[in-house]
């Protein structure tokens, strides 16, 4: 994947949508700043989605057109001078789609994450040989190789709950996700082990949602909201599909899947009952 093809950080996304609104509030199209700045149209429209972090020179003469100083040109300048940082993830770049790896870069600056899950464990919350199951049973005709980068990158992924600043990690699992098995006794019995020691690590709060809760606000299925300092990003909800993966960023969509989390939360079983749960359901494995 091409340097300029690379999903944005969040910075990156932050950097962009604060351009796009200077240049909203400057009353200039897109074709109009590209003429001032004697750039080609396409050039303003890639650095105003994310999908090119400007260089120093650049953002200082977009700052310029639009008049910016003092502490706001400061903060934006700090902004883009991490927009266009690598990642480990880069180094996974032939493997992975864009879609999947901007998550990667979301969830490696992202403050909090509130996920259900009604048919798996969470990828964060995967044993290897659990994710290794999962993976190979999703491509279905896909090489060794590339099977187990894919697993690599998984692993890789979980260091946010081990950096200085934990990732704040709020699980809603469906009773369903531990009754399917994945793999055989051996590996559903690691991944139950598994979740149980995660579950009561600083930062990650798992819940049960048991089957006899019934219909709820989320029937349509998985989804993910990742949430960001004040200041940096809004949050963004993450919906994955077969085929596509979609990014949900309006702020009324947001909140209503914020508040289907909520009332998940309140009607799933709390920490303890939870693990119980789990408990039970590992001592039925042969």
């Amino acid at each position: 994947m091409a340097a300029d093809r690379r999903a944005p950080s969040v910075r990156g996304r932050q950097l962009a949508a604060e351009l796009r609104r200077l240049r909203d509030a400057a009353t200039l199209t897109g074709e109009e700043a590209a003429a001032r700045l004697g750039w080609s149209p396409s050039k303003v429209s890639r650095i105003e989605t994310g999908q090119t972090a400007p260089s120093p020179a650049d953002l200082r003469r977009v700052l310029d057109l639009y008049e910016v100083a003092g502490t706001q040109r400061g903060r934006l300048e700090l902004l883009g001078q991490s927009a266009g940082q690598r990642g480990w993830w880069d180094a996974y770049a032939d493997t992975l789609g864009p879609e999947y790896t901007a998550l990667i870069a979301l969830e490696a600056e992202a403050e909090s994450v509130r996920w259900y899950s009604p048919m798996l464990v969470p990828g964060l919350l995967q044993t290897e040989r659990y994710a290794r199951e999962v993976i190979r049973s999703g491509l279905l005709i896909a090489p060794p190789g590339e099977v187990e980068r894919r697993v690599q990158v998984k692993m890789n992924r979980q260091r946010v709950l081990a950096r200085d600043t934990p990732l704040l990690l709020n699980v809603v699992l469906d009773e369903a996700a531990i009754l399917r098995p994945v793999g055989d006794a051996a590996v559903m019995r690691e991944q139950f082990a598994h979740l149980a020691r995660i579950a009561g690590q600083p930062g990650v709060n798992l819940q049960m949602l048991p089957l006899a809760a019934g219909p709820h606000p989320a029937t349509t299925g998985e989804f993910t909201i990742l949430g960001f300092p004040d200041l940096i990003a809004p949050d963004v909800v993450y919906l994955e599909n077969m085929t596509s993966d979609l990014y949900v960023e309006r702020e009324a969509d947001v909140y209503r899947y914020a508040m289907a989390f909520d009332r998940l939360r309140a009607i799933a079983l709390g920490p303890d009952d939870s693990a119980a749960l789990i408990t039970a359901r590992a001592d039925t494995i042969k």
